[in-house]
């Protein structure tokens, strides 16, 4: 997803919280270690602690949000907060697995191809009507059909569900797609070919149930105000003042409002780490995220919280919006000028780790060895800087030119904005004749420039939507709808198709595609320059209980939170 996971994706851009989707490594959550102990004790005191204590938990994002449609949505802030005001057929549960969602099970055929899923008779939209299979139908027909100009509808859909890529090119009906209400409670789902992790698929956003009598009658102003939307989550969006903040309250008619403790959620907009953390400081937030001057204040503090992610930041090389971009010798210095382990460990200090791959470590391993995805190719573009000279003498040479200029775009929060200079700084000091013009916009407007591929080279990142090695590998692709920096290489196009089609079905030579179009993205073409591995520190009241953190889709859930205090 940006961070997006575009895709997407960034936390680190955005405070820590919206970079793209996720942390490595899988299940956690804000419980302490000796949470258990006691257990039968709490239990008998927890009904009346829960009734003493306001269920309110204040948290603050680092972007506005950019949307409220589902079938628009392509960045991190959009989908952490459409996960807890909807809900699809399943939702990401405490471990990571999906969990019921307004799907009470399914079926699969034997040959993987047919889904057929039962829902439940109780789920309904906060307006008081009754989610149904028909609300699916018309959800993911609408977010494939070419006039809704979705990303993610093609992006998610294309080469799983059956004629999605043939709708999304123009050449077959949005009512052709491989889905279908048998009634109101059954929805069945036909694939063009089994897919591994399909399962986790239908936890993600783009795949969320949307209202056709609702959405038609707010034509044009569809999702764009709290009065343009119905709600069928754990939580209602009562308040949304742009590029302020925004109030989720307890959705009672939810279908599972009795697990769903927290009573309001109070987020607020904050850009600047320094105001983020005297919000922390002064009891105003329950979580923060540190940035670099921050971690080593507080690292001690029994309040403080480390992980890693499977969430990547990089440098987009955009090889028509620069003709210098169009050159490999070109690309490959940029990637070699850049000293990421001092990002990492002094401009970050959170956590993160320099990162030589476009698939992140410690996220998915061999499906017969069970190595990391890394253990065969390790690293690509390592730093270098009299490597990084040469090549860009030779490609300068290429180009026929001594110097050159380009725009680097990129997030205008503090943190970001110091990523960004020092990228300059680093291009500057060792590639000589280069000039970087730092561009700094707001997150919304980012998206924008990347989706009409109206920039030169821009500072952004990915998270995972979901538990397999193609979420990041297939960005690639020519033409792709997270492309958006016009590469293209046939190898690489026909290495992902075959890990799509011929080889669905073995898992290891599948895996083993990938890899190899990893090689050839990185070792052969230096299409992107990977700066980081994300690590996320934050802190967090130790009162705030059970909130779920994701290696993959939105990064936190709020339906199991509680205040315990």
């Amino acid at each position: 997803m940006k961070t997006r996971k575009l895709s997407l994706l960034m936390t680190l851009m955005l405070l820590m919280s919206m970079f793209i989707a996720a942390c490595s490594g899988g299940n956690q959550d804000t419980s302490q270690s000796n949470e258990n102990e006691g257990e039968n004790e709490e239990s008998q005191t927890e009904a009346q602690q829960e009734k003493s204590v306001p269920q309110v938990l204040n948290i603050i994002e680092g972007s506005e949000i950019p949307t409220m449609d589902s079938a628009m949505g392509t960045d991190a802030v959009s989908f952490q907060v459409m996960n807890e005001v909807f809900e699809g057929l399943y939702r990401l549960g405490p471990d990571n697995q999906p969990v019921e969602g307004v799907a009470i099970n399914h079926d699969v055929s034997e040959d993987g191809l047919v889904y057929t899923f039962h829902l439940r008779d109780n789920a309904v939209w906060s307006n008081g009507t009754p989610v149904t299979a028909h609300d699916f139908v018309f959800s993911w027909q609408r977010a494939i059909d070419p006039n809704t100009t979705s990303e993610y509808g093609p992006y998610m859909m294309s080469g799983v569900i059956k004629n999605a890529d043939k709708i999304s090119a123009g050449e077959m009906q949005p009512s052709d797609l491989g889905v279908e209400a048998v009634d109101d409670t059954t929805l069945r789902v036909t694939l063009e070919r089994p897919v591994p992790y399909f399962n986790t698929l239908m936890t993600f956003p783009t795949f969320l149930p949307q209202n056709e009598e609702f959405l038609t009658s707010q034509g044009d102003q569809y999702s764009l105000e709290v009065e343009n939307l119905i709600y069928n989550g754990p939580f209602t969006l009562t308040e949304w003042k742009h590029e302020d903040g925004w109030v989720l309250k307890k959705n009672f008619s939810y279908w599972d409002a009795a697990t769903v403790k927290l009573e309001t959620i109070n987020v607020k907009v904050v850009k600047d780490p320094a105001t983020a953390v005297s919000l922390y400081e002064t009891n105003q937030i329950d979580r923060v995220g540190l940035t670099a001057e921050f971690v080593d204040k507080y690292k001690t503090s029994p309040e403080f919280k480390s992980f890693g992610e499977p969430s990547l930041a990089y440098l987009k090389m955009n090889q028509k919006g620069h003709p210098a971009l169009a050159n490999v010798n070109i690309r490959r210095a940029i990637s070699k000028a850049i000293d990421k382990q001092s990002l990492a460990d002094v401009i970050l200090n959170n956590g993160s780790i320099p990162a030589y791959w476009s698939i992140p470590k410690d996220f998915v391993t061999h499906p017969e060895t069970g190595e990391d995805f890394r253990a065969k190719n390790g690293n690509f573009n390592e730093y270098n800087v009299e490597e990084a000279k040469a090549l860009w003498a030779q490609g300068l040479s290429e180009i026929g030119t001594d110097s050159v200029t380009i725009e680097l775009l990129g997030g205008d929060t503090e943190t970001s904005i110091k990523i960004q200079e020092y990228i300059k700084n680093q291009l500057e000091t060792n590639l000589a004749g280069l000039t970087v013009d730092l561009k700094n916009v707001p997150f919304e407007f980012r998206l924008d420039l990347d989706t009409n591929e109206d920039y030169q080279m821009q500072f952004a990142g990915w998270s995972p939507d979901y538990l397999d090695a193609m979420t990041f590998a297939d960005m690639w692709v020519t033409d792709g709808g997270h492309n958006h920096m016009n590469y293209s290489n046939p190898r690489f196009d026909e290495l992902i198709n075959n890990a799509k089609t011929t080889l669905a079905s073995d898992p290891v030579a599948r895996f083993e595609a990938m890899q190899e179009s990893e090689r050839i993205l990185l070792e052969e073409d230096a299409a992107l320059a990977p700066l980081y591995q994300r690590g996320t520190s934050q802190l967090w009241r130790p009162y705030v209980k059970n909130v779920h953190i994701h290696s993959f889709g939105p990064d936190y859930s709020y339906k199991w939170a509680s205040i315990e205090k």
